[in-house]
């Protein structure tokens, strides 16, 4: 389920119940012999039990796609015109809202703009319902949750019947939009600050880097797959810089000479390997999981603090 809808703000929440036409509903979990215990497990009505998610108790109530629709009505309230929507499943439910163009932002020229996506995550993890204010960004394709922003994270009780609560939650939305600028300005810091984009690299991946013997083992002609490993990522991170530069015009690289860049051109780098690039393993297969993994990415939030700190 990857589907882009581009509709009326009122007409969002009947869009995003299609695409999510079934329940999550909880049952029973039985030991050997049907031994009866006290833990539940969740199931979604057209294909079964949802591997990956935690037994739960007997007080736990599964949200509803009805408590979904009524999170995206109320994001689409703090937004005026059309928006774009985007679902996704796994285990749980993810919406992906997009304003209207008008709402882009250049951060260098006219070549490098980025633009507000609110994510909305329902899963079944205990962890409530949230909110992120996130950026896509054209040049490179990337959609980023910065997570050391403030105002671009909100968290929602997961209790049933949001409907009733349209009133507060369109109110959160309406703090999550105002986050917006916070993203925009902590995307102009990085622009302003220069890092040498090998040196940031590294600093990222440090726990990454071949020990000593490794790189010995490596230069007498062993292969060693540390090291191999490690130089095709630091390459491929280079490769997309280039390649940015050539798309936005920026300068060509000297030859010779450190490749002295931006850090929101390094940090979008390291994002963007990540969500692009990087192997990917059992669940995170489909484009939209590539970004939730991005944004959990412990190398990404550590390339944000460095960008923002630099």
């Amino acid at each position: 389920m990857n589907k882009i809808i581009t509709v009326a703000a009122s007409a969002a929440s009947a869009s995003v119940r299609s695409d999510f036409d079934f329940t999550v509903d909880k049952f029973p979990l039985f030991g050997p012999d049907n031994m009866k215990t006290d833990q539940y497990g969740l199931f979604r009505s057209t294909d079964g039990y949802i591997e990956g998610v935690k037994s739960i108790s007997s007080r736990y109530v599964p949200h509803t796609t009805d408590d979904v629709c009524a999170l995206v009505e109320a994001a689409s309230e703090a937004w005026d015109g059309e928006i774009e929507c985007k679902t996704h499943w796994n285990r749980g439910h993810y919406v992906n809202i997009q304003p209207t163009n008008a709402e882009r932002r250049r951060i260098f020229g006219e070549n490098d703009n980025i633009w507000p996506r609110v994510m909305i995550r329902g899963g079944f993890d205990g962890k409530g319902f949230q909110g992120t204010m996130a950026y896509h960004r054209d040049a490179c394709d990337n959609l980023v949750m910065l997570r050391k922003v403030n105002s671009t994270t909100v968290s929602i009780r997961h209790t049933s019947g949001l409907r009733a609560k349209m009133d507060e939650l369109i109110e959160t939305f309406a703090v999550l939009k105002d986050g917006w600028e916070n993203v925009v300005a902590a995307a102009e810091r990085m622009q302003t600050r220069s890092v040498d984009l090998s040196a940031f690299v590294r600093e990222v991946y440090a726990d990454r880097i071949p020990s000593d013997t490794e790189i010995l083992l490596a230069e007498s002609g062993t292969k060693v797959r540390a090291v191999t490993v490690f130089a095709k990522m630091v390459d491929t991170i280079m490769e997309r810089v280039i390649d940015e530069r050539a798309r936005t015009q920026r300068d060509a690289f000297v030859s010779g000479e450190s490749k002295v860049v931006s850090a929101w051109e390094a940090f979008n780098a390291v994002q963007g390997y990540v969500q692009h690039a990087a192997q990917s393993k059992t669940g995170f297969k489909s484009e939209f999981a590539r970004i939730l993994r991005a944004g959990e990415d412990k190398h990404v939030r550590r390339a944000e603090s460095i960008a923002l700190s630099a």
